[in-house]
């Protein structure tokens, strides 16, 4: 990768050399959270108002991996849309959180409306999206509970740890996330839950322990009515 310049210092390299023209550009990721590990990237929103289309790049440059997220001054709006809807703020919060490093006046307004739109929360679910997601959680916590398999139950038990962390958050009105995001959604929303799932699953795939992970799913449930399965129905033609 070469010499492996300091985060800022390459990003605003990258941007000398790659957009120079562009009217703004954010730098945001782990490396602006403090929490930067071997293999972090550098993530840059750039804004150019003479860009016909949005698009991603990847490069490798100034000793670091580099993604690019390039948007003219419209077309990050769907984004911030499509992200609100799938509840998972990527851009909004890089937008949000990140660090002007170019054109700071013209980014202010955009970072605004980031700021307003992770404040506001996702769309509520519905009573019947509610039922839906606690059948389905019930569905594979059944599977969980009744596996006999140790390596078919490693795969339920992510699978139930991601609906999980889901339905808590999204009934609290909270953002989620994937992959490391849970566990960074589940934090942001109760740093107690959040260490009661870590434990939970943790104990499982350390000694084959199903009990705190059952009690875990129940006790996100029992709020919303518990499990469901009995009279649980969809697609039913009225009669």
């Amino acid at each position: 990768m070469g010499k492996k310049l300091p985060a800022i210092d390459a990003a605003k390299s990258f941007i000398q050399k790659n957009f120079p023209d562009c009217d703004g550009a954010i730098l945001a990721g782990s490396v602006i959270r403090g929490e930067e590990t071997e293999t972090s990237d550098l993530d840059i929103v750039i804004f150019d108002g003479k860009l016909f289309a949005p698009y991603r790049e990847s490069f490798i440059d100034f000793g670091w991996p580099i993604e690019v997220f390039v948007h003219n001054w419209s077309s990050y709006k769907a984004y911030f849309f499509n992200d609100c809807e799938r509840a998972r703020p990527s851009l909004p919060r890089m937008v949000a959180e990140g660090i002007i490093l170019r054109g700071e006046a013209t980014i202010a307004s955009i970072r605004n409306e980031a700021e307003e739109l992770l404040a506001r929360g996702p769309k509520e679910w519905t009573n019947e999206t509610i039922s839906l997601k606690r059948y389905f959680l019930t569905d594979t916590l059944d599977d969980f509970i009744g596996c006999t398999n140790r390596a078919e139950a490693i795969f339920v038990a992510g699978s139930l740890a991601e609906a999980t962390g889901e339905f808590v958050l999204r009934t609290n009105n909270s953002w989620i996330g994937s992959s490391k995001w849970i566990l960074r959604a589940l934090k942001k929303y109760d740093m107690e839950l959040a260490n009661h799932f870590v434990d939970a699953f943790d104990t499982f795939y350390k000694t084959g322990d199903k009990n705190k992970v059952i009690q875990l799913v129940d006790e996100v449930l029992q709020p919303h009515g518990g499990r469901l399965f009995e009279g649980f129905s969809i697609g039913k033609p009225m009669l």
